[in-house]
């Protein structure tokens, strides 16, 4: 890929620190709204749950994508991924992984880049190749996924 069209992409390091900063929002927001439903001040759990949600999980697709793209071993992904459950932790996990050089580089397997290898670099591949198609798919899959979360309820009993 020439230098001119890689400039003009998000980097993965760039990417991963919106997804990282967004995640810890979200949760300041839920703990937020369950405090204040705990002090009966108004009950914005399921608005505040519901961002949340739809932030994990694009936090978590973006994880995947850099984990492929950086080649990181199976236990960082696997902390990276793990590390959404916790508040306020992919934060951290962001500066760690950015200090050690882990999120250094552009996107690899682009156009003009790496010769994919294996499934998920093929994956990777096909979608930094059909940008706009493929921003379109996974915003209807990580809806589809948000919107079945929400039919399915809370993650705990209603009492």
């Amino acid at each position: 890929m020439s230098v001119n069209t890689q400039s003009k992409t998000l980097s993965p390091r760039a990417l991963f620190r919106i997804f990282a900063i967004a995640e810890m929002f979200t949760w300041a927001g839920l703990i937020t709204a369950l405090l204040l439903r705990a002090f009966d001040v108004a009950n914005l759990v399921p608005i505040a749950g519901g961002i949340h949600g739809f932030v994990f999980l694009c936090y978590a697709a973006t994880t995947l994508f850099v984990w492929v793209n950086q080649k990181w071993s199976f236990g960082l992904g696997f902390t990276g991924l793990v590390l959404a459950v916790v508040p306020f932790a992919t934060v951290p996990f962001e500066i760690v992984v950015d200090r050690k050089g882990l999120l250094a580089g552009g996107w690899r397997l682009a156009a003009g880049g790496e010769e994919p290898s294996g499934f998920f670099e093929h994956v990777q591949a096909w979608i930094l190749r059909n940008l706009v198609l493929s921003i379109v798919l996974v915003v209807l899959l990580v809806s589809a996924v948000f919107v079945t979360l929400l039919w399915l309820g809370p993650p705990v009993p209603r009492g």
